[in-house]
């Protein structure tokens, strides 16, 4: 088994709000994947005294508990739980109703000796390579589907924050996980995954350096932190997103690929 992961801050001037983990039970059957994009408030208040780091840390450890040790819980109800662990952890201190309460896209992903099971809420992506080389994108568009210009004032972005007809992530409200995109693949139809937050998947979405087939390759071939190299190098060329609109000029991008 192949297991690399890599990550980078954005901007110097914040912390990275991603969180990353693979973890493989002791008795060497199965493993889960999980990672996580944590959504930054725009200036001003959010509710919450602790920061999105704090959130996506407790929401990522959660995830892995649960996903490594209860198997018979399904993935959306081992989000269910661990959005609501994370919230109880916080709501004497925090206003969890707050619409910017810190909130993260999800990857998550269980595998065992007959399936792997799949979850993915908001913009992050993960893709599945089969042993013939097909890879599969498996992606929650809401927020693709959502009009731009839907997005370009706070509180228009707000109205559609886990709102009917808008996208949907991770934050305090347990019953979002049943809005994520799940399913299942036999194990012996996968032979790789490479999960990635939306600053990383800049190289295909944003700069069009690629298809997702050719991003799994490359980073098969020279390992996550190239990828997050190429995207920097792509976000420098043009600073002032004139070429290739996006919202950030350089983004927090994460890479976990693993080949079972």
């Amino acid at each position: 088994m192949r297991i690399e992961l890599a990550t980078a801050h954005g901007a110097a001037a914040r912390p990275n709000e991603d969180w990353t983990t693979v973890a493989l039970p002791a008795s060497g059957e199965g493993g889960t994947l999980v990672i996580l994009d944590g959504v930054t408030p725009p200036a001003g208040d959010d509710g919450c005294v602790h920061g999105v780091p704090w959130f996506t840390a407790r929401l990522g450890g959660a995830l892995a508990e649960l996903s490594g040790s209860r198997r018979d819980m399904t993935l959306a109800e081992i989000l269910s739980a661990s959005i609501l662990r994370t919230a109880d952890s916080h709501r004497e201190t925090c206003d969890l109703s707050h619409v910017r309460t810190p909130q993260a896209t999800v990857v998550l992903v269980r595998w065992g000796a007959d399936a792997v099971e799949h979850l993915v809420l908001s913009d992050s992506t993960l893709l599945i390579e089969s042993p013939d080389g097909d890879v599969q994108a498996v992606l929650d568009d809401r927020l693709d589907r959502v009009p731009r210009e839907a997005l370009r004032s706070v509180a228009s972005a707000d109205a559609l924050r886990n709102a009917e007809n808008g996208f949907f992530t991770a934050a305090a409200d347990p019953s979002v996980a049943a809005r994520a995109v799940t399913g299942g693949t036999p194990s012996t139809r996968v032979r790789a995954l490479l999960a990635l937050t939306d600053g990383a998947a800049r190289w295909v979405e944003v700069f069009r350096e690629g298809t997702w087939t050719d991003c799994l390759a490359l980073v098969r071939k020279s390992g996550p932190q190239e990828l997050i190299d190429r995207v920097r190098a792509a976000e420098s060329a043009d600073p002032d997103g004139l070429a290739f609109r996006r919202g950030k000029p350089s983004d927090d991008a994460t890479v976990a690929y693993v080949e079972l």
